[in-house]
């Protein structure tokens, strides 16, 4: 006897409400819950996030960097919503405006966020090497980050022609980004949280 999983639409999703502190992914229309990662993980994000933001206002930028509080609606291949919430969203602050009168879920028919990045841990690596890098480069987002503590690397993905090209980058590699251009950390300072 099969047992039958409640589906959610998108509508569902930002709805629902189980009373609880527990914050959702939305995938193939399940609600699969944000297991809560290793203090290094929460450090590395809290950190780029802080690099982004310096950045941001070095450049004179009109962008915001949000941890853990944008979603982005993607485009799977079936009948069911996805909506993942990325470790660390960097978009346009006009768009930033529009989110705060709404849940903040970047929807389908709107512009993509400029970059987004994801901090691997043994229980989102397939998904955050494979799944979504798949969804990002369909939702045109012109940057993706996978900052992997577990085998220290960071992969920066640029998208080009609907796809994305890959640069790795260990040890004391400075970063080459797109989005920041000027940014002069090193994996080691970013997987270490140093400023």
């Amino acid at each position: 006897m099969a047992i039958a999983t409640q589906r959610f639409n998108i509508d569902d999703y930002l709805a629902y409400d189980d009373g609880t502190d527990t914050v959702y992914e939305l995938v193939n229309g399940e609600l699969i819950p944000m297991t809560l990662g290793k203090g290094q993980h929460g450090e590395i994000t809290d950190f780029l996030n802080q690099c982004f933001r310096d950045e941001i206002k070095r450049l004179g930028r009109e962008w915001v960097t949000k941890q853990m509080v944008i979603g982005i609606q993607s485009p799977r291949g079936d009948r069911w919503d996805t909506v993942r919430i990325p470790d660390v969203v960097v978009s346009p602050f006009a768009q930033w405006r529009e989110l705060q009168n709404r849940e903040a879920v970047i929807r389908l028919n709107e512009s993509p966020p400029l970059l987004v990045v994801e901090v691997v841990s043994e229980s989102t690596k397939v998904v955050d090497y494979r799944a979504k890098r798949s969804e990002y480069s369909v939702l045109d987002i012109p940057e993706y980050w996978i900052v992997d503590p577990l085998v220290e690397k960071i992969t920066i993905l640029t998208l080009a022609e609907g796809w994305y090209d890959a640069l790795e980058f260990t040890g004391n590699d400075t970063l080459q980004s797109l989005t920041f251009p000027e940014f002069t950390q090193t994996v080691e300072e970013i997987l270490n949280g140093d400023i």
